[in-house]
């Protein structure tokens, strides 16, 4: 009886943890901020701009290369020639249809 009511009472500290975690997961999914419009990628001198993508562009989020950028520093570096990336295309969603 006494191995029964350590075992229940051993589930019943798991099943808190697990709930516990479970909530501050969730937690912080609520309190991360949105991603941003559009990253510039820079290249490995971290000065010139290789690439602009979208916000939420998983590939780019995670080169370690990317940093937020507004509207308006994305339309200045697609016009030089800076190219947009080839998946998520922000030269088109810009409406800047020349850019290669």
């Amino acid at each position: 009886m006494q191995q029964a009511t350590a075992a229940v009472r051993q589930l019943h500290g798991w099943i808190a943890g697990e709930e516990w975690c479970e909530a501050e997961r969730r937690r912080g999914e609520e309190m991360r901020p949105p991603p941003p419009d559009w990253l510039l990628q820079y290249g490995l001198n971290r000065k010139n701009v290789d690439a602009v993508h979208a916000g939420d562009y998983c590939a780019a989020t995670k080169s370690g290369r990317c940093r937020p950028a507004s509207r308006e520093q994305v339309v200045e570096a697609l016009r030089p020639g800076v190219l947009a990336c080839v998946h998520c295309r922000q030269d088109t969603a810009l409406g800047l249809l020349d850019n290669p």
